[in-house]
């Protein structure tokens, strides 16, 4: 699933863009937590294999089990392998995981910090302006770095190790937890500005409550 957006410049345009994002990825979560399932499930049968196999090697050396077929020996080595592949592939999906709900995150909270912001009286329409620029610029670099993820994940035509394409999406996760904080911190930047211009302790209070900080 690729989520290439064009993100418009009208602030009405932005918050239906959001949304778009947010049940994008949403689908891509639930599918990936059906993969990472049904590898923790292999992984579990893989691991009391191991576990077994571990109980008589420590007994006997493979090579002096008598009465073991070839196949038999190639079998538990190819169980081994399998254990390996499957723990790299549940750190891949999770990693991808983890990254999909930080994007849902931040789609999340500015959605409902511009649509508190956009409707508070304290700002003008040239602040107003100016915040839609900036939370359109970390909603743009955002995605920018979940598709760049999606690609990685969706092109294995891509030659490149399974170490390799980890350490890139760890990096891309890496500027996306960033714009998640950019996006808080901003958010916090301008409710304090807010609060700053109550003309009295009840206003304070009011404000306080309209942008849940107690």
């Amino acid at each position: 699933m690729m989520l290439f957006v064009s993100l418009p410049e009208k602030a009405d345009a932005q918050f239906a863009i959001a949304e778009v994002i947010k049940a994008a990825i949403k689908k891509v979560v639930k599918a990936i937590d059906l993969k990472v399932q049904r590898l923790q499930n292999q992984t579990i049968w893989l691991q009391n294999a191991q576990k077994a196999i571990e109980n008589q090697l420590s007994k006997l050396k493979l090579d002096e089990i008598s009465g073991w077929s070839q196949k038999q020996k190639d079998l538990y080595e190819k169980y081994y392998k399998e254990l390996q592949a499957v723990k790299s592939l549940i750190r891949y999906y999770q990693r991808i995981r983890d990254v999909t709900e930080t994007q849902t995150t931040l789609v999340s909270q500015y959605n409902h910090a511009w649509g508190l912001l956009r409707q508070d009286q304290h700002f003008s329409s040239t602040e107003l302006e100016h915040m839609q620029g900036v939370y359109s610029g970390i909603l743009k670099e955002s995605v920018k770095n979940l598709d760049e993820i999606m690609l990685l994940i969706s092109s294995f035509k891509t030659q490149m190790s399974d170490e390799k394409r980890l350490e890139l999406i760890d990096a891309a996760a890496k500027r996306m937890d960033t714009n998640c904080s950019d996006l808080k911190r901003f958010n916090t930047e301008n409710f304090t500005l807010s609060l700053h211009r109550a003309k009295d302790e009840n206003e304070l209070l009011t404000l306080k409550n309209y942008y849940g900080i107690h």
